[in-house]
């Protein structure tokens, strides 16, 4: 397994700046935000020469207003033809792929009004018509879409692994997990990792707190066990709250989870 560290996390004014503190303090490789309004399309020339210098950059975590699953039928194609064009970027950098949630913040089903407007069985329609869009583009761009459950607060659509693992439904289409959200949402995560093993292609680290590994109460020799276990040898991408400065905090983190690799 490798590190990675989202870009707004790390000191510096390039990429090339950002990969050069991230590589010294441990980490392998740079996740990418991906912003809507093809903001990230326009980053093509900066990816470009940040490729060309030899900055790793294998996946790109979706940064929008919203989703695949949104409630409007035009914001939803919205979503589509931003990933689309993310999955395009990352295919033309040699990458692995796009991971998106179904949504973020649009409705929970533990918040008033507790209701949503649509059902269900209309949840999953959306996501699957979605999903085989996405899936039939990435295919053709040699990538991947990768769908990252959320928590209960934060989507009330797909919260757990074996809920996203079964909404793929092309080798194009894989999934994306979150510890974060694992810890709120699965029974068991290490029997979670082992059950989605077929169709886990990522994972984004946090603490329970959402704050930088070992600020926290998760077991991650116990899941970082897990992953070797089921052969997982993808990327372990920081997405978190630094609780202190990123100078001292991000050598620490990597060390604090190469201990268990």
């Amino acid at each position: 397994m490798k590190l990675a560290v989202q870009e707004q996390l790390v000191p510096g004014r390039t990429l090339q700046e950002k990969f050069a503190f991230a590589t010294e303090a441990g980490f392998d490789a740079i996740e990418l935000r991906g912003k809507g309004d093809l903001h990230f399309a326009g980053r093509l020339p900066e990816l470009r020469r940040a490729l060309t210098d030899g900055v790793v950059m294998p996946t790109v975590c979706v940064e929008m207003s919203h989703f695949i699953g949104d409630f409007d039928a035009g914001r939803r194609e919205d979503a589509v033809r931003q990933l689309r064009s993310q999955l395009t970027v990352i295919g033309e950098l040699g990458g692995i792929g796009v991971m998106t949630p179904a949504s973020w913040g649009q409705f929970s089903l533990r918040l008033p009004p507790f209701e949503p407007p649509r059902s269900p069985e209309q949840d999953r329609e959306v996501l699957a018509e979605a999903l085989a869009a996405l899936g039939e583009h990435a295919g053709r761009e040699g990538v991947l879409i990768m769908l990252e459950p959320l928590n209960r607060y934060e989507n009330h659509m797909v919260n757990t692994l074996a809920q996203a693992a079964e909404l793929c439904s092309m080798d194009s289409v894989r999934v994306a997990g979150d510890t974060y959200h694992m810890n709120i949402e699965e029974d068991d995560p290490c029997r979670s990792l082992m059950d989605a093993a077929p169709y886990l292609a990522h994972m984004q680290i946090s603490e329970s707190n959402r704050n930088q590994p070992g600020t926290g109460h998760l077991d991650w020799a116990a899941q970082l066990a897990t992953l070797d276990a089921i052969g997982y040898d993808g990327y372990l991408a920081l997405e978190c709250r630094l609780r202190g400065e990123p100078e001292i905090v991000l050598p620490q983190t990597a060390a604090f989870v190469r201990k268990f690799l």
